[in-house]
């Protein structure tokens, strides 16, 4: 405080803290230090900060100790495998999210997403069983926060220890009513114990343990459920019904049953959905019932021969809507359209070949629907075989995969191709997938990739090089792509990268060409092969083997990150 004069009794007796502050927020020149504060003689700004360095002094020398604060309990303890090292300042690398420059023009360069990557790893580290280093679960926290997609498995790697520490943060208060594979449970067979934890646990740890116990006694989990079910909240009803899906059984009516009368509604229509996934519930017979008096068949049809006949409800009563039918449509939609659908889709598709003359159901799909009922009819369908897992009818309504979505037999959008192919095995869906990309090329053909497996298998991701290929000798840039191209990047086999290397040189423009763009393919071409030998190091490092080693970041921009634009998670 050099030139400090002010004395300090006058400024003691008359002069506040807040007449300080008021001076100070709103300048000397407006608001004149008291008088006290001025006898000093000094300018104003001198003898104001004189004053505040006074106050300030006084104040810190006269607080009193406060109680110190209880230490909170210990971390828990985490017995799973620790990270190679190499592994470790790899996961360090993830999640510093460095980025390159952002380009311009579409172009993205020829340097991996580093933040697309993070997935990948995640999964692949908790397949391992490794635990998350200490010093990492803030910035591991921080991502999750950020991302959605990223939760389920950064909260996994997290642990046990990545909830005991979301508890001291309210930024990662999302933490602690996540589905978290962290938690630390008590034995099953503990009764007392998962009695103690179910009824004083965080959210996460109930519904792990829920979970957990239903895995190897489905009885002892619906019961356990049972004891809290009326005092629970309505949305941790709904998540709580919502962990049945795994392991759904008839064994679940009765409880489902019982759901069908919650005071919520969004209670009510998951207890309906999941009881119509169940063929022989009661709740799948009234439905059938329902739906048998909307859709019949007219054996003797016009010239085309048999044809189905559709009389949509003309109400919606009571027990259509305890039986989750809702009575109000969303915009746009007819009532008896909107009600018709959810009676077929929740109706069991085994009723079907009996009602419609029995046929089979590769032959009901290509029947004539009279009065334009056709595509509500075939949603409903599409529907129904997602729910039922029923691969017949996925197969029925997806149709060749040479044929035009437009001129499918039953399911015309992509959205629900997609959830078709998902009822399929993986090696089915891979080899419908390739062989629509050889058919249609990629316009059509990104919600289809997202379906399947990762890696590609062999003829699908070559399936999908090719069309890329072909795309460049068409002259287009590769941003018109990009989707499709980042799928790539993050699905493609790793050991298809020596393969690739061909595609990375700069073809001669042809004539028509848009201006640049063979460059522009190189450089997207080289950034799918940097991508792909990145994760080859990466899972080498995992696996803690010596593998193929990844371009080096110093000398080379391969490792840089190319920005994204990742969608911000609501906490």
């Amino acid at each position: 405080m050099t030139g400090t004069t002010l004395p300090v009794g006058a400024s003691a007796a008359t002069t506040s803290w807040e007449e300080l502050v008021t001076s100070a927020l709103l300048g000397t020149d407006r608001r004149t230090p008291p008088a006290d504060v001025m006898a000093s003689g000094q300018d104003a700004p001198v003898a104001l900060l004189d004053a505040a360095a006074l106050h300030t002094l006084r104040r810190r020398a006269g607080l009193l100790p406060a109680r110190a604060a209880a230490l909170p309990e210990p971390a828990p303890e985490d017995h799973r495998r620790e990270l190679p090292e190499p592994a470790r300042r790899r996961l360090s690398q993830l999640l510093a999210d460095r980025s390159a420059p952002a380009g311009t023009g579409g172009r993205r360069g020829t340097t991996p997403d580093l933040t697309e990557l993070l997935p990948q790893w995640l999964t692949a580290a908790n397949d391992h069983g490794y635990r998350a280093p200490a010093a990492s679960l803030p910035a591991l926290l921080d991502a999750a926060r950020g991302r959605n997609d990223l939760r389920p498995h950064a909260l996994a790697f997290a642990g046990p220890r990545g909830l005991w520490l979301a508890r001291f943060n309210p930024d990662w208060k999302f933490a602690l009513r996540g589905a978290s594979g962290g938690a630390v449970l008590p034995g099953v067979q503990d009764s007392d114990a998962v009695r103690q934890l179910w009824e004083q646990g965080l959210f996460a740890e109930r519904v792990a343990l829920l979970a957990a116990v239903r895995a190897r006694d489905a009885n002892a989990a619906r019961a356990l459920l049972g004891t809290t079910w009326p005092t629970e909240r309505a949305e941790d009803r709904l998540m709580f019904l919502d962990s049945l899906r795994a392991g759904l059984s008839d064994l679940d009516e009765p409880f489902l049953e019982e759901a069908l009368s919650d005071r919520s509604r969004n209670v009510r229509a998951t207890a309906a959905e999941l009881l119509s996934a169940l063929p022989n519930s009661a709740l799948a017979a009234r439905m059938a019932a329902r739906a048998a008096t909307c859709v019949s068949l007219d054996r003797a049809g016009g010239p085309t021969g048999p044809t189905v006949i559709v009389e949509a409800p003309h109400e919606c009563d009571a027990d259509m809507q305890r039986d989750g039918v809702s009575p109000t449509p969303p915009s746009g939609r007819g009532e008896r359209s909107w009600w018709l659908g959810q009676l077929v889709e929740a109706s069991p598709l085994s009723i079907w070949p009996e009602r419609l003359g029995g046929h089979t159901p590769e032959e009901i799909v290509t029947l004539p629907v009279l009065d334009d009922w056709t595509d509500e009819l075939h949603a409903a369908w599409c529907r129904a075989a997602v729910r039922q897992r029923d691969a017949r009818w996925a197969r029925a309504l997806l149709g060749p995969p040479a044929v035009s979505p437009a001129a499918g037999p039953g399911a015309s959008s992509l959205a629900e191709r997609a959830k078709l192919l998902g009822t399929l095995p993986v090696a089915e869906r891979a080899s419908w997938v390739a062989e629509f990309i050889a058919a249609h090329g990629l316009s059509e053909a990104f919600q289809l990739l997202g379906v399947c497996a990762v890696p590609w298998s062999g003829p699908l991701g070559r399936a999908v090089v090719d069309a890329l290929d072909i795309a460049r000798d068409g002259g287009s840039y590769p941003w018109s792509f990009s989707g499709v191209m980042g799928l790539a990047e993050r699905c493609l086999d790793p050991a298809e990268a020596p393969h690739l290397e061909i595609l990375t040189a700069t073809p001669d423009e042809a004539e028509g060409a848009s201006p640049g763009a063979g460059g522009y393919w190189s450089e997207a071409f080289q950034r799918l092969v940097s991508t792909l030998r990145l994760r080859a190091a990466m899972m080498s490092e995992l696996a803690g083997a010596p593998g193929p080693q990844a371009p080096d970041e110093r000398s080379s921009p391969a490792q840089a990150p190319a920005p994204v634009d990742t969608t911000p998670a609501e906490d």
